[in-house]
């Protein structure tokens, strides 16, 4: 088994991630990286397969791309993907991991240069079937009238994929690393210091699914994504195969499973359009 290659967190919201692109593209090809790729890759098209009929090639719109792992992964299964991004460094290495694809591929996908506030300005209301925007929101101050723009861009019956910081789990890297004072402050707030240095927030559940109904995508199922691996380093290399492939079995159990899924790092939360 060839594990994803590791993706950049999203970087079009406007604010807080151009610092540490830079850091974020030096560390791409760890375990962490690879485990978040391949799991949320994994459930999207599970996701899919639920909704729509076999064989439609769906028009998909990824909002802070990064360098495009999960744009160019949807292209490949034949669907036809818009890219968004606004960090010049991502949108360069999406460029490049692009033109090294088939022609075929090439033509299935799209990028532009822009901010994910600001979906409106580039595209038509009910313009895609599904919309992703993964490790996006952690860097917005605001989010709710970001994410009301993305539902817009839903067609009836459309699919939103979001990828958040856990700020129901904040407490458990400090915890296990022996912070004490850190887990402790963490259980109190949704603010946090990222591996990048940066400072930005994370989203609770029960929050996320009050504002999906709102919008008008409301909450058709959530995944937690890396229960196990959160702590390890960015650079850690991968396994050999058959130990990842066992690893994988394991972080996706248990990011389906109550309760390990409530303390997962990362949660991957399914909208969908009414």
């Amino acid at each position: 088994m060839t594990a994803a290659t590791p993706g950049a967190p999203g970087a079009s919201s406007g604010e807080g991630f151009s610092g540490g692109a830079r850091l974020w593209l030096e560390g791409l090809g760890g375990l962490r990286n690879a485990v978040r790729q391949e799991l949320v890759g994994r459930q999207v098209e599970e996701q899919i397969t639920h909704r729509f009929p076999v064989g439609q090639r769906l028009r998909v719109l990824d909002v802070g791309m990064g360098q495009g792992t999960q744009a160019l992964r949807l292209a490949r299964a034949g669907h036809r993907v818009t890219g968004l991004e606004q960090d010049a460094a991502m949108l360069a290495v999406a460029h490049a991991a692009l033109a090294a694809e088939p022609a075929g591929i090439r033509d299935r996908v799209e990028l532009v240069e822009g901010d994910g506030r600001e979906t409106g300005a580039h595209f038509e209301p009910g313009s895609f079937d599904v919309v992703l925007c993964h490790g996006v929101l952690m860097y917005v101050s605001e989010p709710d009238a970001m994410l009301a723009g993305l539902a817009r861009m839903l067609a009836p019956g459309g699919l939103l994929s979001l990828l958040v910081r856990n700020g129901d789990a904040l407490a458990l890297r400090p915890g296990l690393a022996g912070d004490w004072a850190g887990a402790l402050a963490a259980f109190d707030t949704v603010d946090y210091t990222n591996r990048l240095g940066l400072d930005v927030r994370a989203d609770r559940l029960a929050d996320l699914t009050a504002t999906l109904s709102g919008i008008g995508a409301p909450l058709h199922t959530w995944y937690g994504v890396r229960v196990f691996t959160d702590g390890t380093e960015a650079a850690a290399e991968l396994p050999p195969d058959e130990e990842l492939e066992r690893l994988l079995a394991a972080e996706e159990r248990a990011g389906r499973t109550d309760p390990y899924r409530g303390v997962a790092a990362l949660l991957h939360l399914c909208g969908v359009r009414g």
